[in-house]
């Protein structure tokens, strides 16, 4: 399969976690995957997992609009066309800290990231698919948990992965005279760097610290997986993919 025959993804956040393991899931599966990171070793890194596939690794920051704007040239540059964006970067920020004691740098540094970074690629994804031909592609937001039920001491992620759901939503709105098909996807403890902490105690809404249970994150990804794939009239506007028995429904 050619670059120009298979079809193109552009995945942020692609150099660890989720979005390494939704990338070389893509990779493998035949498609074309532009690799976005703020760390090209860690973006090589990714792409040496499927050797054999076509990807391209770009220094990101999805903070930064013109960085934004030089990954989805280059993704067209090389691929010719883009059909899938997973708008996975983002941070949890500085955990544990209470609201009061958050300082305003921590704060627009999550919301930069998770909520900002998300526009402007989802923008730069948009302005593609509706003028390419032929027209259209996919937008596959990665939510949370959080865009549902909060942690302790978590205002700036939960706040902006809230602040996601509406943006999926909009966007899912305005790109149906497009072909551009928008769904999210809300994860709960996939077994990442980012949730490795969770195994030995996290802290929960009545002040203690309790171990839980994570999931594969291949199962994440091949969910994903199954979002990108399907034909542009069909869409999964929203998806929970969770350890079966973590704390969230009901009383855990």
């Amino acid at each position: 399969m050619t670059d120009r025959q298979s079809k193109i993804a552009v995945v942020t956040g692609a150099g660890s976690g989720i979005g390494r393991a939704v990338a070389v899931e893509l990779l493998r599966a035949g498609w074309s995957v532009a690799l976005a990171g703020r760390r090209p070793e860690t973006l090589e890194e990714t792409a040496a997992l499927a050797p054999e596939a076509a990807s391209l690794a770009v220094r990101t920051n999805v903070a930064r609009p013109d960085d934004v704007a030089a990954l989805f040239a280059a993704t067209v540059e090389r691929f010719g066309r883009v059909d899938l964006l997973f708008n996975n970067a983002g941070t949890f920020g500085p955990g544990g800290v209470p609201v009061e004691d958050l300082s305003y740098e921590a704060w627009r540094h999550v919301v930069d990231t998770n909520l900002n970074g998300a526009f402007l690629c989802a923008q730069a994804a948009y302005r593609q698919m509706k003028e390419q031909d032929p027209q259209g592609g996919r937008i596959i937001n990665n939510g949370s948990i959080s865009a549902h039920t909060p942690r302790p001491h978590s205002a700036p992620y939960t706040a902006t992965k809230h602040a996601l759901t509406g943006l999926t939503k909009a966007l899912s709105l305005d790109g149906r005279p497009y072909r551009i098909a928008v769904g999210q996807i809300d994860i709960g403890n996939a077994a990442t760097d980012m949730t490795a902490r969770m195994e030995s105690g996290a802290l929960q809404a009545n002040g203690e610290v309790v171990p839980e249970p994570v999931m594969d994150v291949a199962d994440v990804a091949r969910t994903v997986r199954h979002m990108a794939e399907l034909p542009l009239e069909a869409n999964v506007q929203f998806a929970t993919v969770m350890a079966t028995t973590m704390p969230y429904v009901g009383r855990g």
